[in-house]
């Protein structure tokens, strides 16, 4: 895929991955749109790199993905739908529910499922109709193999998984030409994660891997230990799941 001159959105663009992703898109020659909760982030991103589109919304509401497709049709439309914003709510103590256990599930499917499939419906025309389109999904280490910890964002990255797969299929069956991109992250390294000291990427390293992805029509994009847990879960599951359930990894969960 040619990313030059190609106009991307990217969900969650304030901070974190979604900055660096930003940034190594305007380096490659598209143009970026950025959308967040938080404006004061947006504005900050804007002030670095001044050639961006910001637009505040909320990936969680249906109102606010109504307003950026409009707005984005205002702007000419997109060639590219990046989702990368997502939410993980902090795993219970011990992996017991608290009272607040299903509202937070409910919370990590609305943002990283339901909100992934409302602007997909939304955009899928725009992006069906471009000469060379792309929609990229992230879903996670975690939907290779669960962690026990946290249990609901690994089912809501599974769901997500699987509905990428049956996307791509039924756009392969309509003979549409609109590309369907999977991003498998490792742990990254963020704000999310700051206290935990387990084996992180960089969001540049995992970004420039997924432009690497998208260069080359390497559909199913795993980065890092993403990799490795994939090929040991297809032939020693048990292992896979040792090592994405370390006692170590839980013990800091749950203190």
């Amino acid at each position: 895929m040619d990313l030059k001159n190609k106009t991307i959105l990217i969900t969650g663009g304030g901070a974190g991955i979604g900055l660096e992703a930003a940034r190594q898109f305007l380096q490659a020659g598209a143009k970026v749109v950025i959308t967040g909760r938080n404006q004061r982030k947006l504005d900050d991103a804007v002030k670095l790199y001044p050639t961006l589109v910001a637009i505040q919304s909320d990936a969680s509401k249906e109102d606010d993905a109504n307003s950026l497709f409009k707005k984005i049709e205002e702007l000419g439309g997109i060639d590219i739908l990046y989702h990368n914003a997502g939410v993980g709510v902090p795993p219970s103590n011990l992996g017991l529910p608290k009272n607040d256990h299903l509202e937070g599930a409910m919370y990590e499917m609305e943002v990283n499922y339901f909100g992934v499939i409302r602007l997909n419906n939304l955009f899928m025309d725009m992006l069906k109709s471009r000469k060379e389109a792309a929609i990229i999904h992230t879903t996670s280490i975690l939907s290779i193999v669960p962690s026990a910890i946290e249990a609901t964002y690994s089912s809501s990255k599974t769901a997500l998984a699987f509905y990428v797969q049956s996307l791509r299929k039924h756009l392969q069956v309509i003979d549409s030409k609109l590309k369907i991109f999977e991003l498998l992250p490792p742990l990254v390294d963020t704000d999310m994660v700051a206290d935990r000291d387990d084996k992180k990427i960089s969001p540049a390293q995992l970004i420039n891997g997924l432009i690497k992805g998208l260069e080359n029509d390497i559909y199913t994009i795993r980065i890092g230990d993403s990799k490795t847990i994939y090929f040991l879960n297809r032939f020693l599951p048990k292992v896979a799941y040792n090592i994405i359930n370390s006692k170590k990894h839980n013990k800091k969960l749950v203190n």
